[in-house]
């Protein structure tokens, strides 16, 4: 039987029918949820989820895969009063140099988010997700992400073994989200650069905020940002390195013998219109550096559930003592201007 900790594929099945998506081949997704004392309100934008499938092959590759369920999911979001959380995966992604597995994965992730959207309506959004650098797989997984599963936009993870998301490659997957006017979810993951360092710090300590950076940059440099205008990005706690960075990229600007073409608008232009969660960047030296250039508005609460527990992020965000109606924008009132089918 494939099942996720018990659910029977039957179950899964018959449930499925209502989304119009039957014979996925997934664990089902059932069960009851906790209830908080007090109505959830936050709305998490980076939150976890594992399929069987996607689970068995990241184990394959050395992935970290965490005990999770959908139970525990919901009772983590009711204990810190979550009320909306988007679905996305965690590294290695599901690009894992087979096209046909990408592919296979993608659609497998994607059905099993929407099944849980499904299931328990108002708790769950979702980002599709596609097997970038897989240009034809992904315009289909976007098509069919969009127009048949109603998902609120799309993820992706920063690099490609040696390429970042600024790569001209990505060009045509770029324009149709741009026609779209899409939300971009990006997530690190480690390059083909950093996977042979062996020390007693892992690289999702240090390589994966540096590279949601080097990412960031390769965007602006490239003048994909400024090209894809329409495009809403977000990038992971809380832009990494970004704000320890910026001198040297402003530096970098001033420098540039084609900023009329790539940087038409400049690069505080296009680093203000960026959107930033604050997964495990709430201490508050991460967050006074988010803000010295990024505004309130731009600011997104974010968990990294399972990685990491919510209480971690709501205490570090009240101890910031972010003004009530600031703290009401990054725990709620960003998300549903940038998502409006979050509402709940």
């Amino acid at each position: 039987m494939d099942s996720l900790h018990g659910y029977s594929r039957r179950t899964f099945l018959g449930g499925a029918a209502g989304l119009g998506i039957a014979g996925l081949g997934l664990g089902a997704l059932a069960g009851p949820r906790l209830h908080a004392q007090t109505r959830p309100h936050r709305i998490d934008v980076h939150h976890h989820l594992f399929t069987p499938e996607f689970r068995a092959a990241s184990a394959a590759v050395g992935g970290n895969t965490p005990p999770w369920t959908v139970e525990q999911s919901l009772a983590e979001m009711d204990r810190n009063g979550i009320q909306t959380a988007l679905l996305s995966i965690n590294p290695p992604g599901i690009w894992l140099g087979d096209l046909q597995q990408s592919r296979r994965l993608a659609r497998g992730v994607n059905e099993f988010a929407a099944k849980m959207r499904g299931d328990h309506a108002g708790r769950y959004g979702q980002f599709t997700v596609i097997p970038l650098p897989d240009v034809e797989g992904s315009l289909r997984e976007i098509e069919y992400g969009y127009d048949t599963l109603k998902a609120d936009g799309i993820a992706v993870m920063t690099n490609y073994g040696d390429r970042w998301l600024g790569d001209a490659s990505f060009a045509p997957v770029w324009e149709e989200l741009n026609r779209r006017k899409a939300v971009v979810y990006s997530h690190p993951v480690t390059a083909n650069c950093c996977k042979a360092i062996k020390d007693e710090v892992p690289v999702g300590s240090i390589e994966w905020p540096t590279d949601t950076t080097r990412t960031i940059a390769s965007l602006v440099f490239s003048g994909a940002a400024a090209r894809y205008p329409e495009i809403r990005w977000i990038f992971s706690h809380g832009g990494g390195t970004l704000p320890f960075l910026l001198g040297r990229f402003l530096r970098q600007e001033r420098e540039m013998k084609e900023k009329a073409q790539r940087l038409p608008n400049g690069l505080m232009h296009e680093l203000n219109k960026f959107y930033y969660d604050t997964a495990q960047a709430v201490h508050p030296g991460a967050l006074a550096a988010l803000l010295k250039f990024a505004p309130v508005s731009q600011v997104l609460y974010g968990t990294d559930y399972p990685f990491s527990p919510g209480n971690d992020e709501n205490e570090g965000l009240s101890g910031y003592h972010f003004p009530a109606a600031d703290l009401a924008a990054i725990e709620r009132g960003n998300a549903l201007r940038l998502l409006p089918g979050v509402k709940g």
